[in-house]
């Protein structure tokens, strides 16, 4: 298939990074690259919607790799994931053999092993700049969830309708399954049977998630909905104010840099050391050079959820530093290349089941997770799910939709992906932001 051809009809199918950073894939295979990366590294705890795919698909992500690989024109393609993932290991092998043109990458149980920059390095032993792309060293990664996407949408014309989700937590009945995306939060939970009264919720992963409410909806990029405590740190972190934080580090910050120590950019030689950007902010040096590696932050959490002693939150403060200098109009100086890994990494990396049992989810984890069906009545479909333009609305209220049709188009000249309704039923409310469709029977 010519490589135009492919790039077009992925465009069509509105794919995007499912791995959770959204970016339309037509756009990211347009380069031509020595190397392609399929990740499934899988490395948040609780979550393991990847593993199963891996398991259980495992011939149609070769193929939709074997399609990037033709449309970048590379000479490598590895398959990213972990030695412990066995199943996955032989799946994978018996389906590419000793001399195929794809290997296998296998990784250590570590977090984040995930991290695009991380597989890079592991995978081809490059570092990516500081503030660059895998681009940058030659390479294309993609999600093997995103790969399943592409190989339905050339062989099938499939556009991307659902998402493969893991729901755990303080639940009594855990699962995995496909859903319709536009379901909320509260239909997931509801299969799942929560345990405890005084919940909350997650969207993502315990250690990147994002706090959401009941009513949230699951989008292209969403890999998880998981139930905790209203006083677990994963929220008690995120809903104190940036004044709190300030002033509790000021006070009880000791320097310790243990922060600095697990922190993976600088585990890769990046130009980040997050004990000494927290001091400067409690003194207030005025000098901007000493908060500008604050861009470098992946946000991985590691800072906030197991390193620090003092129970404080060097990735907030990073965050809302990096925010703060980009709303004065300053951008990333640090461009470094030509980067060694620390000559310690190997020996600080997080193992993941020790990463688990410090922030409190080890109790969750479970080895194989049944698989469930969940329908919803109605869809609430986001049509910003991607990084880039918001899609416009193609339909209006009261029309008949089938699932799989056009709901949301690409602005013109602007990036960004297609939006497709997830069920068949009429559309109930149109704005700029989301389109409503309730379940129903087309004639």
């Amino acid at each position: 298939m010519q490589k135009s051809k492919i790039i077009e009809k992925v465009r069509e199918a509105g794919i995007v990074g499912a791995g959770g950073g959204g970016f339309p894939t037509h756009v990211k295979i347009q380069a031509e690259v020595k190397t392609v990366i399929a990740n499934g590294a899988e490395c948040e705890p609780l979550l393991s919607t990847d593993k199963y795919l891996m398991e259980n698909n495992a011939g149609d992500i070769i193929k939709g790799l074997r399609y990037i690989k033709q449309c970048a024109g590379a000479q490598e393609v590895y398959i990213a994931l972990k030695r412990k993932y066995e199943k996955a290991v032989k799946e994978f092998k018996l389906i590419i053999g000793e001399t195929s043109d794809i290997k296998l990458a296998l990784l250590d149980n570590y977090y984040p092993a995930g991290d695009e920059f991380d597989v890079v390095y592991n995978v081809t032993g490059k570092i990516i700049p500081e503030g660059g792309l895998p681009l940058d060293v030659g390479c294309v990664v993609i999600n093997v969830n995103t790969l399943l996407n592409v190989k339905r949408a050339l062989d099938d014309s499939s556009p991307v309708t659902d998402r493969w989700i893991t729901v755990s937590g303080e639940v009594e009945k855990p699962y995995i399954a496909s859903v319709p995306i536009g379901i909320s939060a509260s239909e997931l939970i509801k299969e799942a049977c929560v345990k405890i009264k005084d919940y909350r919720l997650l969207a993502g992963g315990p250690m990147m998630g994002v706090p959401v409410e009941e009513n949230y909806r699951v989008t292209k990029t969403c890999s998880g909905i998981i139930v905790l405590p209203e006083n677990h740190s994963a929220f008690i972190k995120q809903d104190m104010t940036l004044r709190a934080h300030k002033k509790r580090g000021k006070s009880i910050c000791d320097q310790c840099f243990d922060c600095t120590i697990v922190c993976p950019r600088n585990l890769l030689g990046h130009s980040l050391e997050p004990h000494r950007i927290m001091r400067n902010l409690f003194i207030a040096d005025e000098n901007i050079s000493v908060y500008t590696p604050s861009f470098l932050c992946s946000q991985c959490g590691l800072c906030n959820m197991f390193a620090c002693p003092m129970d404080l939150s060097p990735r907030n403060l990073l965050k809302e530093t990096s925010d703060a200098l980009s709303r004065r109009g300053v951008k990333n100086p640090h461009k470094k290349r030509n980067l060694k890994p620390h000559p310690e990494r190997e020996y600080r990396k997080v193992n993941a089941s020790r990463l688990s049992a410090r922030i409190g989810v080890d109790k969750y984890e479970k080895e194989e997770l049944p698989v469930k069906s969940v329908l919803p009545g109605a869809v609430r479909i986001n049509l910003s799910q991607h990084a880039g333009t918001a899609a416009l609305p193609v339909v209006k209220e009261g029309d008949s939709v089938k699932r799989g049709q056009l709901i949301g188009e690409i602005p013109r000249g602007k990036l960004g992906a297609r939006v497709h309704s997830s069920i068949s039923g009429k559309v109930k409310k149109v704005t700029s932001g989301y389109i409503e469709i309730n379940k129903g029977e087309n004639k």
